[in-house]
């Protein structure tokens, strides 16, 4: 499963860019890679990891802004089309494993 991460956060004070700030970080700190600007994604085991990565962006949230979650499956995300542009291959976020001899 994938869970992903959209928002629309304000950047208009210095307590709002303090927020954006530390919400991203947190993104990034737990493992979540940027689609695109404020798209972030996350594999997830099953659907009970799933749910805890979600309950844990909830109690990061910033205190104003939208912040959306989907959650998603391997298969559908798989199947997403690129318009204009094209995927980038420098980080390995698929749930094979590798075995390295």
């Amino acid at each position: 499963m994938r869970i992903i991460v959209m928002f629309d956060l304000p950047v208009t004070t210095i307590s709002d860019r303090r927020a954006y700030t530390q919400f991203r970080k947190y993104l990034i700190k737990n493992g979540f890679l940027m689609l695109q600007e404020s798209v972030y994604c996350k594999l997830a085991q099953n659907s009970t990891a799933a749910d805890l990565i979600t309950q844990g962006v909830r109690k990061n949230k910033p205190p104003s802004g939208l912040v959306q979650t989907l959650k998603i499956t391997e298969k559908q995300f798989s199947r997403m089309e690129y318009i204009v542009g094209e995927r980038k291959n420098e980080v390995l976020d698929s749930d094979e494993r590798v075995v390295i001899l």
